[in-house]
């Protein structure tokens, strides 16, 4: 007769889940009608299993409740399964009163709770309990205590436990455990210890999608993006199942690359495999179309998504302000409030920097206080970077000083790099003096701010200090970073620098750039001397500016792409001023869409014209 009425109790109790109607009133009214007598530990295990499944924590409270009415709260099975109800539903304080007043726990006990403190991110309780776990617990962990612990490692980047954990795995005989293996990758690729990630990922016997998805993840976190893309697809060729991280992760290391091409092929994976419409891959679609220059498809990716998450809004602003499309970033942020959402610290980010794109002063002023004023808002030092970089711009470098000085943060890197790059456009010798001894004091590795002062001096015709601050260069050791521009033909990414004699077809480059600049010169362009900052004749000033790496990869790119086709170019440096009047009459007598991007942002440059407006 019991297992009759449980079975016909079981049944009726699913309906009730499956029903949006089902409450903790009707439940005990069900379970006191149809039991005909109280509830037996088999049922309220399977009700709180339900409540768990179901995400139920009111019902699963009320069941909670009984199972103290029964007197089997003492029972280590019904106190797991209660455990798992309060971890499954993120009520982690109930689940660790429920563990510590266990007369008697088992592995599932310790499993439980560890995972359940790692998963909300209180990694250094999973850590305490592990080891609490190895006093107490006569029986040895299994695969999964490990992981999870391993786990808790990589939320903290926790390098020593993590090798402690490596060394006991390897002692009881879990590293060949592909849970355990993938948990020890995933750690050490936090810790930013690839060579050790991948040396386990290519010692393992077998491996899951998982293991797949946190190695090309772990490449990406290590800016090893080519590494990233080759495992993506060595896991193509055997034939795996692709998860949606894996996908994203590929996607990404597109966008680092600016690998277009293999980018659209990514993204028709994700279309037919159906997780093109996922938030997080959509939003990845669209970082890697701005990145790679392609704002249009960016926006094409973001307009099919329904129901639009933060993540997907700030993405798409984000891309609008790189590509300094400063009108469409603010009406998208208009358009964000009227659908209903708020504006988080990352949106207030780009939508100054878009201001910052364009010089439109007033207008980042205006969304600065609009921050200030946000209950939802902490505004951080990027923010406060944003509007000293917008002044710069601007020319009001003496504001932007200002704002260094008295901001409740201390000034950063970027904040003093883009002050002297500022004073550099400008021409103020005095703050340039200023920023560069923060700069030399902060990041003396950094051959770039002494090049940089060094320019200030040579825009000024002061030879002699130019001559002893790359004197001081020299005898610091440190290396300048040489300029270099890529560009992308047939799969291929082809690298120039300066005065380049390598490349196959060095050649017919200097050939084609020849041609064009014997038709520029029927628009009367002239390389401009002051443009170059070296201490030589005008003559020999044009000679260098003529084969700047960015006109080399120009030139490359007419000679091998077919006849209207894009041009997309990606350079380590700021374009100088030269390159950018030559590339505009470029795309002008080509009538070709020529694309850089430089570390400020990209310009877009067609008929003549370039999409900054020549303020950059």
């Amino acid at each position: 007769m019991k297992t009759s009425r449980f079975r016909y109790w079981k049944l009726c109790s699913n309906d009730c889940f499956r029903s949006r109607g089902f409450c903790a009133s009707a439940a005990i009214q069900f379970g006191t009608q149809y039991t005909k007598g109280p509830l037996q530990a088999s049922d309220l295990q399977h009700l709180l299993q339900k409540c768990a499944a179901n995400k139920a924590i009111r019902e699963g409270k009320v069941f909670h409740g009984l199972v103290f009415q029964a007197g089997l709260q003492v029972d280590t099975l019904m106190s797991n399964i209660i455990i798992n109800l309060y971890s499954k539903c993120g009520v982690i304080s109930s689940a660790r009163q429920v563990f510590d007043r266990m007369p008697k726990r088992s592995l599932v006990s310790w499993n439980t709770i560890i995972g359940a403190h790692t998963q909300y991110g209180e990694g250094e309780e999973a850590l305490r309990l592990f080891t609490q776990m190895q006093r107490e617990q006569k029986t040895p962990p299994s695969e999964f205590t490990l992981s999870s612990v391993l786990c808790a490692c990589a939320a903290k980047s926790a390098m020593c436990e993590s090798k402690q954990l490596h060394a006991f795995a390897l002692k009881i005989a879990f590293d060949s455990s592909v849970y355990v293996a993938t948990a020890l990758l995933d750690v050490y690729a936090k810790c930013e210890l690839i060579k050790d990630a991948s040396r386990i990922f290519d010692s393992m016997p077998e491996r899951s999608a998982v293991t797949w998805s946190s190695m090309v993840s772990g490449y990406v976190q290590n800016n090893l993006h080519e590494e990233a893309l080759v495992l993506f697809h060595r896991a193509q060729k055997v034939g795996l199942q692709q998860t949606q991280f894996t996908l994203s992760s590929a996607v990404s290391a597109c966008a680092s690359l600016s690998a277009l091409i293999e980018g659209n092929q990514i993204h028709a994976v994700l279309v037919r495999t159906g997780y093109g419409l996922n938030f997080f891959v959509s939003a990845s679609l669209i970082d890697m179309y701005a990145k790679c220059g392609s704002i249009e498809d960016a926006y094409l990716v973001f307009s099919v998504v329904e129901d639009k998450n933060i993540v997907l809004w700030n993405a798409m602003i984000s891309g609008f302000s790189r590509h300094a499309r400063s009108m469409e970033a603010m009406i998208l942020f208009e358009k964000l409030q009227q659908a209903g959402m708020l504006p988080n610290e990352i949106t207030y980010i780009s939508v100054l920097s878009a201001c910052s794109h364009t010089g439109l002063v007033e207008m980042g002023q205006r969304y600065f206080d609009l921050m200030v004023r946000d209950p939802n808002v902490n505004p951080n030092v990027q923010h406060y970077s944003c509007m000293v970089d917008l002044l710069g711009r601007a020319g009001k470098v003496n504001e932007a000083h200002f704002l260094i000085e008295t901001m409740p943060f201390g000034a950063t890197v970027s904040m003093w790099g883009s002050l002297l790059n500022s004073c550099k456009i400008h021409g103020n010798l005095e703050l340039a003096r200023i920023a560069s001894k923060y700069l030399f004091h902060m990041e003396p590795e950094n051959g770039g701010n002494h090049v940089l002062l060094s320019n200030i001096y040579a825009a000024n015709k002061m030879w002699e200090e130019v001559a002893r601050s790359r004197k001081l260069l020299k005898d610091s050791g440190v290396r300048k970073e040489m300029g270099k521009s890529w560009i992308e033909v047939k799969d291929k990414v082809h690298t120039f620098v300066v005065g380049d004699g390598q490349h196959p077809r060095i050649a017919d480059i200097y050939i084609k750039l020849e041609d064009l600049a014997d038709e520029m010169k029927t628009h009367d362009y002239k390389a401009d001397p002051e443009h170059d900052l070296h201490d030589v004749e005008d003559n020999q000033k044009e000679e260098l500016l003529r084969h700047h790496s960015e006109k080399l990869a120009l030139a490359f790119g007419l000679i091998s792409l077919p006849s209207g086709a894009p041009i997309r170019i990606k350079k380590n440096l700021r374009i100088c001023g030269d390159c950018h009047i030559f590339i505009k009459l470029a795309a002008k007598i080509t009538a070709r869409s020529i694309i850089v991007r430089d570390t400020n942002r990209f310009h877009h440059f067609r008929n003549g014209s370039c999409s900054c407006g020549d303020f950059w």
